[in-house]
């Protein structure tokens, strides 16, 4: 199992400190280091910053969101990033949510799975330097009747294969991840229910596709807090848990809210909602229970990550995403040594 970290979004007013935290993970040994965008900061530029000033460790869009970008500027933007960082970069995708795909973007967040399909498709052919035409439901390149003709990419990639990933919640959505891409990133991994909620839903994919488990990427984030308290460390994370069970996206599209539920959570987390829905953000973090941070997150002394760890491993996780928690960069930092520390304990180093 390899490590990661996410940065999460920039511009939160610890940028200068994220650049540490990434500069550090690239000299203690991490395999990649994530960046997201929602509607604040892109990933794309994030990630040339970061890569400028690393040396060898990955860089990956967690996610670019698929209704931001013609799947065409997608191709361009990982062939680009992967010629300027010499054949580190990593292309996650993500459908987004309806609030943030209708509400910012102006597309309408209808059969995400076709539109995710056929993204892929269009990205890998224009990546592959193919003249690019394509016929779907959703995009028809050229289009049909007017000037437009097939052409094809002029730059060129640092490698043939760009490692693709796609931000999977449902089964379905999993199960078509596991048929067309290299990785899954996840979300609220539990590592005792990942076979069942994720895992199971991927291989599938891999079958129906005719290929194995080998070389996919199952690569969750994992929140990870430094110390001896362990139900305090946990309380930190209730407003986040309970943003994302409750808050995301509406009352009958909450994947998150959806998952816990599929953890056996289903009176909690509809009590979640419930409270954070109506303005009771603080209730709903209350209603969080301990058990659903604890199992999610990698919370406590060195030696109890290291157990957690071990448990991630043991359940099919290829690369951990951390995301190292403190409210000082000196503790992010000391986070993400007990980081490598905790692996080399678990014997996964």
């Amino acid at each position: 199992m390899r490590l990661g970290i996410n940065l999460g979004y920039w511009g939160a007013g610890m940028d200068a400190d994220n650049l540490a935290v990434a500069q550090e993970a690239d000299r203690l040994g991490y395999d990649v280091c994530w960046a997201a965008e929602a509607y604040g900061s892109d990933a794309p530029t994030v990630l040339a910053w970061v890569a400028a000033q690393t040396e060898r460790i990955d860089v990956g869009s967690a996610i670019l969101q698929i209704p931001a970008r013609q799947p065409a500027m997608t191709a361009m933007t990982a062939a680009t990033l992967d010629s300027l960082t010499k054949g580190r970069f990593r292309l996650g995708l993500g459908v987004s949510g309806p609030q943030v795909s209708e509400g910012w973007y102006g597309v309408k967040f209808d059969k995400p799975l076709a539109r995710t399909r056929e993204y892929v498709e269009i990205v890998r052919k224009a990546m592959s330097r193919e003249r690019l035409s394509y016929e779907g439901e959703h995009w028809t390149l050229p289009l049909p009747g007017g000037p437009g003709k097939p052409i094809k990419l002029t730059v060129h990639p640092e490698r043939e294969h760009i490692p693709l990933y796609i931000a999977a919640i449902g089964p379905k959505n999993l199960e078509q991840t596991g048929e067309i891409a290299d990785g899954a990133l996840l979300i609220f991994p539990a590592a005792e229910h990942l076979e069942a909620t994720a895992l199971t839903h991927i291989r599938a994919g891999r079958e129906k596709a005719g290929l194995t488990m080998d070389g996919f990427d199952v690569c969750p984030t994992v929140p990870l807090a430094l110390g001896e308290d362990v139900t305090a460390l946990a309380d930190m994370f209730r407003p986040y848990t309970a943003l994302y069970v409750g808050g995301m996206g509406s009352r009958k599209q909450n994947f998150y809210n959806q998952l816990a539920q599929r953890m056996g959570y289903e009176k909690e987390a509809a009590e979640i909602q419930d409270k954070y829905l109506a303005g009771d953000k603080d209730g709903a973090a209350e209603a969080v229970p301990h058990s659903l941070i604890d199992s999610t997150t990698l919370l406590g002394p060195v030696e109890r990550i290291a157990d957690g760890m071990r448990a991630y491993a043991e359940a099919g996780v290829t690369t951990l995403t951390l995301a190292p928690a403190g409210f000082t960069l000196d503790e992010r930092i000391a986070a993400l040594r007990a980081g490598t520390e905790a692996m080399e304990r678990a014997g996964l180093a």
